[in-house]
């Protein structure tokens, strides 16, 4: 039986990628040196395993391009004012107000990580 184990970002800055993940929860589990070339960022929730990898390669130094097929990652979150003002605080602002997709539905929105990553944050409840 196979199970989805992680997703990877290739980052251009890993102290600036992880901060912005601790603000929605996660925290860093490990780093991974890649010999010479790289270091791989482990990011879970307390209590779980690794979720996010993040990798920084040492010799890039142009932004990645995110490519037409990648839409986004989702996280819920327990008050969503609450963390858009927490990432407001590092200059992260959403694509748009919060919103709700259909009535009674819960509220969401999109913001973008420090490498451009749509990530959905959406609130519980």
């Amino acid at each position: 039986m196979s199970e989805l184990i992680h997703t990877c970002y290739r980052v251009l800055d890993v102290d600036r990628s992880v901060a912005f993940y601790e603000k929605l929860g996660m925290e860093e589990l490990r780093r991974m040196p890649i010999r010479d070339e790289a270091i791989n960022v482990f990011m879970g929730f307390p209590g779980d395993g690794p979720r996010l990898e993040l990798t920084h390669n040492f010799d890039q130094s142009e932004p990645y391009e995110v490519g037409t097929g990648y839409g986004h990652i989702a996280f819920t979150v327990d008050d969503l004012d609450a963390a858009l003002a927490r990432l407001a605080e590092e200059g992260i602002e959403p694509e748009s107000a919060p919103y709700t997709v259909r009535e009674g539905g819960s509220r969401l929105c999109f913001v973008r990580d420090p490498d451009g990553y749509r990530v959905e944050l959406i609130e519980r409840g």
